[in-house]
């Protein structure tokens, strides 16, 4: 199994920016985190991200063929970015994908509030910080049995 973490702009600066919110580790400190998990639970872990909204889109449209789940989190792209959010829709009857989200989205500004993604993934979770990649792992193990 074949999962790939996809994160979008401003992830670079975790652990940097808005520590309140996002906390105090980096992106890469959760990466590594998340690949001894996903490893010890039998998937191959992969890990991109971007500030380039083409960047992501070619790699969602690689991710048909090249993994077997997706974790998501758009950033600031999940509340508008249509491109994205129908490039995920052409690779979804491939490969699930999971939006993640470590703050609240609906506990924040009003224009967090839309996810323009949310009806093509599988499924969201937010709110619950790095936490929420680890459920998203399990959500996609779960539905590849």
């Amino acid at each position: 199994m074949k999962i790939l973490v996809l994160n979008g702009p401003n992830l670079n600066m975790t652990g940097i920016r808005k520590k309140d919110v996002y906390g105090s580790e980096t992106l890469e400190d959760i990466n590594a985190e998340l690949r001894a998990y996903g490893e010890a639970k039998g998937a191959k872990m992969y890990f991109f991200q971007s500030n380039h909204e083409g960047a992501i889109i070619d790699v969602i449209h690689e991710s048909r063929s090249a993994y077997d789940g997706v974790v998501i989190n758009a950033g600031a792209y999940t509340h508008y970015s249509y491109a994205i959010r129908d490039a995920i829709e052409a690779v979804a009857d491939f490969t699930p994908y999971v939006e993640v989200h470590m703050s609240n989205i609906h506990a924040r500004e009003e224009f967090r509030h839309t996810s323009v993604i949310a009806p093509v993934c599988v499924g969201q979770i937010a709110g619950f910080g790095k936490q929420g990649y680890f459920l998203a792992i399990e959500a996609l193990k779960d539905l590849m049995k």
